[in-house]
């Protein structure tokens, strides 16, 4: 084994985390905007009694639900937020400038 095929395998075990890093943000992100547009659906009312619930634990229990419900139409292809992002930004996976980027959206 030479150090040029070492030094490949760590650039392609490097380019390989680097997409997963951007695939995941990516699809955070497409899921925190369906989190935002699936609010609105979510009513203060309990669908069993038909009442307003004045217990906090209830909400919390719908936003859970409206997170992953939003977190698994993302996965599934959602509205395709995603993928586009992905294209985006690998399509020049060789320029500096997005592998800049892809660190930006990886830290947050």
């Amino acid at each position: 084994m030479n150090i040029t095929s070492v030094s490949e395998t760590a650039t392609s075990k490097a380019a390989t985390i680097q997409q997963f890093k951007l695939e995941d943000a990516a699809h955070e992100f497409e899921s925190m905007m369906l989190q935002e547009l699936l609010k609105p659906l979510r009513s203060g009312e309990d669908d069993l009694s038909g009442e307003k619930s004045e217990d906090s634990s209830f909400d919390t229990l719908t936003s859970f639900g409206t997170e992953a419900v939003a977190k698994s139409i993302s996965k599934s292809g959602g509205l395709g937020i995603a993928k586009q992002v992905i294209d985006h930004l690998s399509k020049d996976s060789g320029d500096h400038k997005i592998t800049k980027e892809m660190q930006n959206i990886t830290k947050v």
